[in-house]
């Protein structure tokens, strides 16, 4: 089960890391579609080149901490703890802030908010049910 949610989890993460580091330097594939917007269709943010190489570093930084299992380079209860942290970083995504992005947003006519009750957010819960896997599988 370790090695399971190990390469799932390694291959998600790089998918969406990789996005974020070609959004970064310019890319525009899906950038559109990736921001939350008002129900008039102004985007909430505009997200530059420190917010996703920042967000694609962070997911990389996550993907080292996935594979750091069965190492000796950090105790246990420290690697529990991070993997918790993690899993619970991406239930609170997927959860949402209750108006825009999540399952429980209030605006929903959107097309991100289309997009985010059928890919992003389940996405995200399927992330955070991997991490309590793995995390269970230790």
């Amino acid at each position: 089960m370790n090695l399971f949610c190990n390469f799932t989890l390694t291959l998600i993460l790089a998918s969406i890391a990789i996005i974020h580091i070609y959004w970064a330097f310019g890319g525009s594939w899906g950038k559109q579609q990736a921001v939350p917007t008002t129900p008039t269709g102004v985007p909430l943010f505009a997200p530059g080149f420190v917010a996703s190489f920042g967000v694609g570093a962070v997911l990389t930084c996550f993907i080292i901490l996935v594979n750091l299992g069965n190492s000796d380079y950090i105790p246990q209860k420290i690697y529990t703890s991070l993997l918790a942290l993690v899993a619970l970083i991406f239930l609170i995504r997927s959860i949402g802030d209750f108006k825009y992005v999540g399952f429980f947003k209030k605006v929903n006519e959107t097309n991100f908010a289309r997009l985010d009750k059928r890919y992003y957010s389940p996405l995200c819960l399927t992330i955070f049910i991997l991490f309590i896997l793995k995390i269970v599988s230790l």
